[in-house]
């Protein structure tokens, strides 16, 4: 499967039910990949999408240099130069949680920003949205800018738990690397076929 040219990351505040349910939300065209993330609104606990909100959509707003939406707000960022292989894999979700993988092989000497986000893909007319989704449940990001220099390729493995109110059958792993320089080398994800 070709990587996606083009990340769309869509920022809806927790406040925001309509924001959500709006059907004209960008979608992007072939080859985009579009991300959904929940920011947490002024109305804490009480927001309509308060149990989907998180502050990993907090995180990356800030490396994104972005404000906090009000409503809803989209970001897209396309994929520069060569396309690098960031391979991602997944176990079965097993008391809460999902074994996940990532691996760059021939790292090099650049500094790399990996974020390892466990999606839930949600088909256009469930969840209250009429359009489909990918729902940024969980974040991880290695510690990849401190490995040292000339290492031929950088990997880790670990445990993401599942948060509550997700569904783990509708999960899957999305990776974007960034350079040093904050380009977006790799966008890569999982997709389980049946």
């Amino acid at each position: 499967m070709p990587q996606p040219e083009l990340l769309m990351e869509r920022f809806t505040s927790a406040d925001c039910l309509a924001c959500w349910r709006d059907r004209n939300t960008p979608q992007g065209a072939a080859g985009t990949l579009a991300l959904d993330w929940i920011v947490p609104g002024l109305k804490a606990e009480g927001a309509a999408l308060a149990s989907d909100a998180s502050d990993d959509a907090m995180d990356r707003l800030d490396y994104l240099r972005r404000p906090t939406p009000k409503g809803a707000e989209v970001v897209s960022t396309r994929r520069e130069g060569d396309p690098l292989r960031l391979r991602l894999a997944h176990g079965q979700a097993f008391n809460d949680y999902i074994g996940t993988s990532m691996q760059l092989r021939q790292a090099g000497d650049e500094v790399w920003h990996a974020w390892l986000l466990l999606v839930e893909k949600v088909p256009p007319g469930q969840d209250g949205s009429p359009i489909a989704r990918n729902i940024v449940r969980k974040v991880f990001r290695p510690d990849w800018a401190r490995v040292g220099r000339g290492t031929g390729e950088l990997a880790e493995t670990r445990s993401m738990q599942v948060p509550p109110g997700a569904r783990p059958e509708r999960l899957r792993l999305v990776g974007v690397l960034q350079d040093g320089r904050g380009r977006i080398r790799a966008i890569s994800q999982t997709e389980c076929r049946d």
